[in-house]
């Protein structure tokens, strides 16, 4: 089950990653600005915002395996649509469209391996589930710059059109719903310590927790949308070691997130890690403000060390969300959870672009910066958890 979790997930985000490896081709050769080619880089995750909520309910509903597997079909068709689109406007409208269908493992992949896996064990598990984003954009980053430069548009697009159709053949498959407590005639689970339990109105933890990771994102797709053309256009990097650099910076932070996932089960919190990744964040941003004067080769370094501190928070709250939430609401609270970080990853590409137009790459960076400082204080102390039953 984690590893379909792990496939599923990494596949989406494929999808998802590769209008943003397509920016340079977009701003270099076909004469688009950077923030035109953040927005349309920003239309899946738009488009991931719109339904994240209804395929989470729906997996609380029905179960995980045929939301994943039918989401990861329609995204694979979308892929398909996008290779053949005419203009921007068409390639915009399939992006937009594959990225509402790719939000189904994002709302229900997270709750088939928390539901299969002990407390003790949750840290690592979801850590290694969480790897599929860092690992998707990694594909994403050493396949989609290579084919658009040389073949164009549509040969880029095959790569996550046949990764998304082979997962969801997969998924449909193999996918085990993991067990969910036994209701009643009327609906109600009477002796589950959740039953009854509504994790938004008895506390505020989910909507601080949704805060935080909302504020973290945004250094997370700052680095990963734009890390790429700051490399080819600042310090000139060819296109295919830019796109290596950025592959191994994800590669790097997929392991990251697993060690994080192991230092949580090891320390007994996930809260606190998170808040240590919020501290890194701010310090790391700073960092990339000034890389470029330190040369080529440490930017590059400094790089990958922002590709993994920026990552590393949301298995963290993903994990955090779902045991806040428990088995009746995790479906809807990591659908929310998702919505959040998405919606705030849609105006990064527009806003972070038109930023760097307005002021540069340095100052854009140290002010991207104040938003994991703004949410060092909203991170939850272990001590309020204890109004979650257990």
């Amino acid at each position: 089950m984690l590893t379909l979790g792990v496939v599923a997930q990494a596949s989406s985000t494929v999808f998802v990653s590769t209008p943003a490896f397509l920016i340079p081709l977009l701003h270099t050769e076909r004469g688009l600005s950077l923030a035109q080619a953040g927005l349309l880089a920003s239309t899946p995750t738009l488009g991931m915002v719109m339904t994240l909520i209804a395929w989470g309910a729906l997996s609380d509903r029905i179960g995980e395996r045929w939301v994943i597997a039918s989401g990861l079909a329609v995204t694979a068709l979308a892929a398909v649509g996008a290779m053949f689109a005419s203009g921007y406007i068409g390639l915009g409208f399939f992006l937009l469209i594959g990225g509402m269908a790719s939000a189904s493992p994002n709302a229900a992949s997270g709750r088939v391996v928390v539901g299969w896996f002990p407390r003790e064990r949750r840290g690592l598990a979801m850590g290694i589930r969480q790897m599929c984003q860092p690992l998707g954009v990694a594909i994403a980053a050493v396949s989609i710059p290579v084919l658009a430069s040389t073949a164009g548009i549509a040969a880029a697009m095959v790569v996550p059109a046949v990764l998304t159709g082979i997962s969801a053949v997969l998924c449909a498959i193999w996918i085990v719903d993991p067990p969910r407590p036994e209701r009643n005639a009327s609906g109600e689970v009477e002796a589950h310590p959740h039953a009854g339990w509504n994790p938004y109105r008895s506390t505020s933890l989910l909507w601080r927790i949704h805060g935080v990771s909302i504020l973290l994102v945004v250094p997370q797709f700052a680095v990963s949308t734009f890390g790429l053309v700051w490399l080819v256009t600042q310090l000139g990097f060819p296109t295919v070691a830019a796109g290596l650099v950025i592959g191994a910076s994800q590669f790097v932070g997929a392991v990251g997130r697993i060690g994080v996932g192991v230092l949580s089960d090891r320390v007994g919190s996930r809260l606190g890690p998170l808040r240590w990744v919020a501290v890194s964040a701010a310090a790391v941003m700073l960092l990339m403000a000034v890389a470029a004067s330190l040369g080529a080769a440490w930017a590059a370094v400094i790089l990958i060390v922002a590709a993994v501190v920026t990552v590393a928070d949301n298995g963290l709250a993903y994990t955090s969300v779902a045991e806040i939430a428990g088995p009746f609401w995790s479906g809807r609270a990591l659908g929310a959870q998702n919505t959040g970080q998405f919606l705030a990853a849609s105006l990064v590409g527009p806003a972070v672009g038109g930023l760097i137009t307005l002021v540069g790459f340095p100052l854009a960076f140290a002010s991207v910066a104040l938003c994991p400082l703004a949410a060092i204080p909203l991170v939850p102390r272990d001590r309020e958890l204890a109004v979650v039953p257990q």
